[in-house]
């Protein structure tokens, strides 16, 4: 099933682990896809390559405006069209909050929150146009538990999730969902930016299925949520943990 043929998709952090994953869902979909990075090209084209000709590589840092209006840019001149805007650029990095500096904490604000706001304030204009676009914000399992170390990260995905009920309100008049899907406990592999190590609170926490997730799963989520069946299904917050968290 091909429901979103003519479709034209952008996901940011797509290089690689969930966005990757993203990328290749909504391609699998129909989708036309953009994939973004800030400097890992050689990951991006290599997804662009398993996709094929209907993707387009867009290397930008989601936190320079200028840098994002360029990308929507190329989108529009590229396709003419978005439909679809996947918020998934993130760092996740651990620090206790006592040696927390402030630049690490503006950093990683500014990446996570930021650039969702500068992705989808650029990106608006296309968005109207679609006629029934999707804006999905990529958050994360600690910003409804709260975990050690991660100050800046939770709340930046907290941020987000505030971010994407106010826009829910905003956007509805314009066909426009935006919903928030929470991945937890998964199983991916971690970058520098992470120490190459698995969260602390990994450690302590299980799910209820017995497993870690799989970056497919939540692929399959975001592909629901921009397909047909997810046009009435906005403002949410959408926990994919394998029952980590029972909450809303």
């Amino acid at each position: 099933m091909r429901e979103l043929d003519g479709r034209v998709a952008l996901v940011t952090g797509a290089s690689r682990n969930i966005g990757r994953a993203i990328a290749l869902e909504l391609a699998a979909a129909g989708a036309h896809v953009v994939i973004n990075a800030l400097s890992a090209r050689a990951d991006a084209e290599a997804v662009a390559a398993e996709i094929g000709p209907c993707a387009m590589v867009a290397m930008a840092d989601v936190t320079d405006r200028a840098a994002v209006d360029a990308m929507i840019a190329a989108v529009r001149a590229r396709f003419g069209r978005l439909d679809i805007l996947v918020n998934n650029a993130a760092v996740r990095g651990e620090v206790p909050f006592a040696d927390l500096d402030h630049a690490t904490w503006s950093r990683i604000l500014s990446i996570c929150l930021d650039g969702a706001f500068h992705c989808t304030q650029a990106a608006l204009p296309l968005l109207k146009e679609a006629g029934g676009a999707t804006v999905v914000n990529i958050g994360g399992l600690t910003a409804h538990t709260g975990a050690v170390e991660r100050t800046h990260v939770v709340t930046a995905k907290a941020g987000l999730v505030g971010m994407t009920r106010a826009l829910a309100h905003e956007l509805a008049g314009f066909g426009i969902t935006v919903n928030n899907v929470a991945p937890g406990m998964m199983d991916t592999k971690r970058g520098a930016s992470a120490g190459n190590q698995q969260p602390r609170h990994h450690a302590t926490q299980q799910t209820l299925l017995g497993r870690r997730g799989h970056p497919d799963e939540i692929a399959a989520a975001v592909r629901w949520l921009a397909g047909p069946g997810g046009r009435f299904v906005t403002g949410q917050v959408i926990h994919i943990n394998g029952g980590a968290y029972l909450g809303s």
